[in-house]
């Protein structure tokens, strides 16, 4: 079972203390080759790119200028400490123990603009690159024709052979576009968070969900769950399965605000 997260924009980029132990994005190369077409692009040709202020566009501006590898503990960050946004939070990574971070390492893969996906103890250095961005590459206009295959591919090595591997989809809309479901060796579950008030009105609201996603892998990581079916006890913050509202691969998890 493997959990599948999407980035986040906010970064963690000081030397906070993290585990001695990494690893290398198993799709550094082609990252490479996305940086040789970010790295020339100007300050103002960065914030029409990604539709960011002057200010965030000069920051990934000199990102990209010092982005190189190889990655090493002094120039890099494991991703699960470098990822700073709600999703995040709501994992808490700083406060897991070491054999939280082993379950989270073994069972989450983060889908990444730049890097395509990564384990959560591979090196990263900083960037800023939504899957969405329209970026004109050697394979196409966007990241999804540059990507193309290989994410999918990545992670069907990663499954392996079994007939009963799953993904729980914890991913966004726009970074999970980059996975062929119908090239996927294994079934793939997406829960889904809403809340509501005095019992009615349930909803998805972004916040609370992007903190959900990261708090189901807490949980799935204290419980260290193997069976897919166990995540249907999830019950951080207020959650609670509704068998109701549920079909067989979508599963949706309600919260009750009382006024």
């Amino acid at each position: 079972m493997y959990f599948l997260l999407s980035p986040a924009k906010n970064l963690n980029e000081t030397r906070d203390f993290t585990p001695k132990i990494y690893s290398q994005p198993p799709l550094l190369d082609q990252a490479e080759l996305l940086m040789n077409d970010l790295r020339p692009l100007a300050p103002q040709q960065l914030a029409e790119l990604m539709h960011i202020s002057d200010k965030l566009a000069l920051q990934n501006a000199e990102r990209n200028a010092a982005w190189q590898a190889p990655f090493t503990p002094d120039n890099a960050k494991q991703a699960i400490y470098m990822f700073n946004g709600d999703v995040y939070e709501g994992i808490d990574a700083y406060n897991r123990n070491e054999n939280e971070i082993s379950y989270i390492h073994n069972h989450v893969r983060i889908l990444s603009g730049l890097y395509g996906i990564v384990r959560p103890l591979d090196l990263i250095q900083p960037y800023r690159l939504e899957m969405g961005t329209a970026l004109p590459n050697s394979r196409g206009k966007n990241l999804y024709e540059f990507w193309g295959e290989r994410v999918t591919t990545r992670l069907n090595f990663t499954l392996g052979c079994s007939e009963d591997d799953i993904v729980v989809n914890l991913a966004s809309q726009e970074y999970f576009k980059v996975i062929q479901p119908a090239n996927l060796n294994a079934r793939i579950i997406t829960p889904v968070f809403k809340d509501g008030k005095n019992g009615a009105n349930y909803k998805v609201v972004s916040f609370y969900a992007k903190r959900a996603r990261g708090l189901m892998v807490r949980y799935a990581a204290q419980n260290a769950i193997e069976d897919v079916e166990l995540l249907k006890q999830f019950d951080l913050e207020g959650y609670a399965f509704n068998a109701a509202a549920s079909s067989e691969n979508e599963w949706v998890f309600l919260r009750n605000h009382v006024e």
